[in-house]
């Protein structure tokens, strides 16, 4: 098969396939590759991610612990101011 013109011989479809065979493990490798690459961004993005909703989620719990606070401490005043004391007799 060198000039082109001879028929090809069971050696020259072996060397063939082998030379395929090559390249389809390295197409494969590369796409290992890139699957953990991806996997890799992913897991850091989603890292961040989570961090964010954590710090969010603890935001959130601490202003609802201070409206609370501040909704007790309108509620007395209101009560006060309709519900006056009677002077002790």
């Amino acid at each position: 098969m060198e000039n082109g013109h001879e028929p090809a011989t069971k050696a020259d479809f072996l060397q063939l396939r082998s030379e395929f065979q090559h390249g389809f493990d390295d197409l494969k490798e590369t796409l290992r590759d890139v699957q953990t690459e991806l996997l890799k961004a992913f897991y850091s993005f989603a890292q961040s991610i989570e961090t964010k909703l954590k710090e969010s989620g603890l935001g959130d719990f601490m202003l609802r612990q201070r409206l609370t606070a501040v909704e007790a401490r309108l509620l007395e005043v209101e009560k006060r101011l309709s519900f006056p004391t009677q002077p002790s007799q």
